[in-house]
């Protein structure tokens, strides 16, 4: 979700979900240590519960990450041990982490003796072309020893050469029942599953067997899906909303975030685009909020020509 989930696209979806938790896209260490600090940890109180994702492999450099995500408020950190790309493997993070438990477990240790919130890692059942459970079983297990108590697994392999990462999210084929068998052989663990989950009913089927459901880009492109699952899941009441009612929290939002950084309205509105997707004359609202020629406009008149113009 690298570029997607910044801070205008989290708080979009917490408008439409009061309780789920949102995660950052991943935040390199060397990004951190040696980058704009702001830029990446930046948001808005809104956006709680929202947890920090990290991509790293040296146990002092992501321990000092993780005190500075906890001091700047986010509630969880996540330690990134599924992202295939070739430039994340380059930087000897991500799904090729996988490949040294031991490591990982060493990173994860000093993550924890240095933060008071929880440290979770997020990774694949297996890399390459290897469908052995023992090898997920065996990362799982180790990691487990060195405090991770939550384990956010994508249920494909990660193959790490020859594909990109979009072939990496659709080639490998899906086995939610290894996530399922973790859960069974790790009761006391909270076991997540992801990849794959694009109705109710899976969510639903999922959550029969393991702790958690993580949802990437069906939430993206259709996140008016999001408005139910406070009722559905987390058992809060109807909050009410309507897709007219969070598209003008979202014009209120542009207009502060303007007024403070100096943000266009546009790299906000990017995010929404999927918000009236399925009902008529949504191709044409998104013509207009995604025109950047209307870029002079205020918000608030961009939104009243996309409502005409659907």
């Amino acid at each position: 979700m690298m570029d997607w989930t910044d801070r205008h696209c989290r708080y979009f979806h917490r408008l439409l979900s009061r309780g789920a938790r949102l995660y950052t896209e991943m935040v390199s260490t060397g990004a951190l240590l040696h980058g704009d600090v702001p830029r990446h940890l930046d948001f808005d109180a809104a956006e709680h519960p929202v947890a920090l994702q990290l991509g790293g492999s040296e146990p002092v450099d992501l321990a000092r990450c993780a005190r500075m995500g906890e001091e700047w408020g986010y509630d969880e950190i996540n330690l990134n041990c599924g992202c295939p790309s070739e430039r994340v493997q380059r930087g000897a993070f991500g799904a090729c982490l996988m490949a040294e438990p031991t490591l990982v477990a060493d990173c994860v240790k000093a993550m924890v003796d240095a933060v008071s919130v929880p440290v979770t890692v997020k990774h694949r059942i297996g890399i390459d072309k290897s469908e052995s459970y023992g090898f997920v079983r065996d990362f799982v297990g180790t990691v487990a020893e060195s405090g991770c108590g939550t384990f956010i697994v994508h249920a494909r392999n990660a193959w790490l050469k020859g594909l990109s990462p979009k072939e990496n999210r659709e080639v490998p084929p899906l086995r939610h029942e290894v996530v399922h068998r973790l859960k069974r052989e790790f009761p006391h663990l909270v076991i997540a599953t992801n990849g794959g989950v694009t109705t109710d009913e899976q969510v639903a089927a999922e959550l029969a067997q393991v702790d958690g459901v993580m949802v990437g880009r069906e939430a993206y492109h259709h996140p008016w899906w999001l408005a139910r699952w406070d009722q559905l899941y987390l058992g809060l009441p109807d909050p009410g909303i309507t897709r007219e009612s969070v598209e003008e929290a979202m014009v209120a939002y542009m207009d502060r975030q303007a007024t403070a950084h100096g943000t266009p309205w546009a790299s906000i509105a990017r995010h929404m685009m999927g918000l009236y997707n399925g009902l008529p004359g949504a191709r044409r609202w998104r013509q207009v909020w995604s025109d950047h020629r209307l870029k002079a406009l205020p918000p608030r008149e961009v939104m009243a020509l996309a409502h005409q113009r659907a």
